[in-house]
């Protein structure tokens, strides 16, 4: 069946001499491997339009549950900005392998979403921290392991929240406070906005040091802890950015 499905290359592999396989998230089915025959060729259209993070309508034969036939790839967005910069490539990395591990636990196309408007906006200069953490969190939802951010998650109070705590779960309260790190008040109230922002509708985004090393240190702890997921690429990100 000859189909446009709308997607980005998430990895690629050689197969053969002039070929190669690429794995594909797409809007309508998923993640997909596609065949794009004599792709490693220099005079391949194909070549150029089927590199990782290559994001477009992507003309395809496609085979349910096998490796369906690439026809041609009209490109949306190249992220040629993302492309020159080693520290955004890393962002952009690692965005894309979470994606693909929450896509497996939740097949829900809100992720696939989420994560073309993040590099988006990455790819336009929006602060790349600020839209990784922000996608980290709104990603927790479809994880079935969303932190507690509108009351104490201890006690459920909603008055007097302090700080932020992986171990309680989220929000915790002076009265339920005994020995975790105290953070601003920004960063609290910061979190919020990362969850309900729609990444699309972002204009403006200027957020202090402090603020993004306290949120992003709270979403590694919560991760590590509730997920079961130890990504390399974001331990080699946090390496470059610390």
């Amino acid at each position: 069946m000859l189909t446009d499905v709308e997607g980005i290359v998430i990895s690629e592999q050689d197969f053969k001499e002039s070929s190669k396989i690429i794995n594909v998230f797409t809007k309508e089915y998923g993640i997909i491997g596609i065949m794009a025959k004599g792709a490693k060729s220099l005079k391949s259209p194909l070549r150029s339009t089927t590199t990782k993070l290559s994001y477009g309508v992507f003309t395809i034969y496609y085979k349910e549950d096998k490796l369906s036939l690439l026809k041609e790839v009209n490109i949306k967005d190249n992220f040629k900005n993302i492309l020159k910069d080693i520290t955004l490539i890393s962002f952009a990395t690692y965005l894309v392998e979470l994606a693909k591990q929450v896509y497996k636990e939740s097949e829900n196309n809100n992720i696939y979403d989420i994560l073309i408007s993040g590099l988006k906006k990455i790819n336009s200069g929006f602060d790349p921290l600020v839209i990784t953490n922000i996608i980290e969190l709104k990603y927790l939802e479809y994880l079935g392991v969303l932190p507690v951010i509108d009351r104490c998650s201890s006690c459920g109070k909603q008055t007097n929240i302090v700080t932020l705590s992986a171990d309680t779960g989220g929000y915790l309260c002076a009265s339920c406070h005994t020995n975790e790190p105290i953070i601003s008040d920004a960063s609290i109230k910061l979190i919020r906005m990362y969850y309900y922002v729609d990444i699309d509708k972002i204009d403006t985004l200027n957020v202090k040091k402090q603020y993004k090393e306290e949120i992003n240190n709270f979403l590694d702890l919560y991760y590590e802890r509730y997920t079961g997921m130890y990504l390399k690429s974001k331990k080699f990100l946090n390496s470059m950015i610390n």
